[in-house]
C-alpha cells in the first residue's frame, strides 16, 4: 500500500515540475523580442493604410469632439453649445485650425477620398439622409476603426445631440456615402 501511494506521489511531483523541463530557457534570446510582439498594425490597417498620419492631431480632434458628447441639436448652429452635423464637424476642426466648408456636402468636395478599408480616427464620413436624397446629408468624425469586419464607430450631432454612433447600425449601414481624409 505505501509502495503505490509513493509511487503516485513521485508520479504527481513528476508531471507538476516536467513541463518547466521541457521549455527551454531563452528569455536572454526573448528580451528583444518584447518590442515588436504588440504591433499588429498590419493585421487592422487597410491595404494602403498610411501609418504616418499625425496621431496627435487626430488626438485633438477626438478630444475637443468628445468634450461636446450631449450638446443638443440645432439646424443651422455650428456651436459650441449647439450644432448641426456639419457645424459639429467644421466647429471641431476649426479649433485645430482646419476650415472645412459650412455644409456636409461641400465638406464631402475637401480632402482626399478614402475608402472604407482604408479608414483611420479623424477622417469624416459622409451619408445620406432622408431629405437629401441620394445626395450628401450627413456627416461625422471616425472614432475608431474595425478593419476585420469593416465596421467603424463615429462622433456626430444626430437629432438627439452630439453622440458616438456605430456604422453597423441599420440606418447608418444603408446610407454610407464615403470618406474623406482633411488632415
Amino acid at each position: 500500500m505505501y509502495n503505490k501511494i509513493f509511487r503516485v506521489i513521485i508520479l504527481l511531483l513528476f508531471i507538476s515540475v516536467s513541463p518547466s523541463f521541457a521549455m527551454p530557457d531563452n528569455d536572454k534570446d526573448n528580451e528583444n523580442d518584447n518590442t515588436e510582439i504588440d504591433n499588429y498594425d498590419f493585421l487592422y490597417g487597410g491595404s494602403d493604410a498610411d501609418y504616418n498620419y499625425d496621431m496627435v492631431a487626430v488626438d485633438n480632434v477626438l478630444d475637443e469632439a468628445f468634450s461636446h458628447i450631449g450638446a443638443r441639436y440645432r439646424s443651422g448652429h455650428s456651436g459650441p453649445s449647439a450644432f448641426d452635423c456639419s457645424g459639429f464637424t467644421s466647429y471641431v476642426y476649426g479649433k485645430l485650425n482646419i476650415q472645412l466648408n459650412r455644409s456636409s456636402r461641400d465638406q464631402y468636395a475637401q480632402g482626399e477620398p478614402v475608402m472604407k478599408n482604408d479608414l483611420q480616427s479623424g477622417d469624416l464620413v459622409f451619408f445620406t439622409s432622408p431629405r437629401s436624397g441620394r445626395s450628401i446629408g450627413h456627416v461625422g468624425i471616425v472614432v475608431d476603426v474595425d478593419h476585420i469586419k469593416g465596421t467603424f464607430n463615429f462622433i456626430h450631432a444626430s437629432i438627439k445631440g452630439v453622440k458616438v454612433s456605430s456604422s453597423e447600425d441599420a440606418y447608418y449601414a444603408r446610407r454610407y456615402v464615403g470618406a474623406r481624409r482633411v488632415m
